[in-house]
């Protein structure tokens, strides 16, 4: 009998923290919380008055842009291929094959139209060759 008790009491005390937990639910969701009026509306300070002579200067951000290895083709790697993207993106490669980067290279002016000229390509191609390959790879 006590058992019984004990489960049916088990069962009751589940069923009121169930029916609190959706009475919560339900409060929250109410037409008092949510008029449409309200939506979509933040409730913010009103802004403080700045003066008409005052100035306000943000300091430069630092910029930390990684040297590429010395060598011949430098220049065009940094000038074309910085003129997209960071030349932080390759130095960050892992070692890549020549093979992947005369890939790389041709993906670059084929599929996202890179505008290098074709004397350009191959000394950036020569150049990425040389430096960032798991056999050159200089760290």
């Amino acid at each position: 009998m006590q058992s019984v008790t004990r489960y049916v009491g088990l069962l009751l005390g589940s069923s009121l923290a169930i029916a609190s937990i959706a009475g919560l639910v339900c409060a929250q969701t109410g037409r008092e919380s949510y008029t449409p009026a309200a939506l979509g509306q933040i409730q913010q300070p009103a802004g403080t008055d700045l003066a008409d002579d005052s100035e306000y200067h943000v300091s430069a951000y630092p910029q930390f842009i990684p040297e590429l290895a010395e060598g011949e083709g430098r220049a065009e790697t940094a000038s074309f291929c910085g003129s997209c993207h960071s030349t932080r993106y390759i130095i960050m490669q892992p070692p890549l094959p020549a093979a992947t980067w005369e890939t790389e290279v041709t993906k670059m002016r084929k599929t996202f139209g890179a505008a290098i000229p074709d004397a350009s390509a191959v000394l950036i191609l020569k150049y990425l060759q040389t430096h960032y390959t798991p056999e050159t790879r200089k760290e």
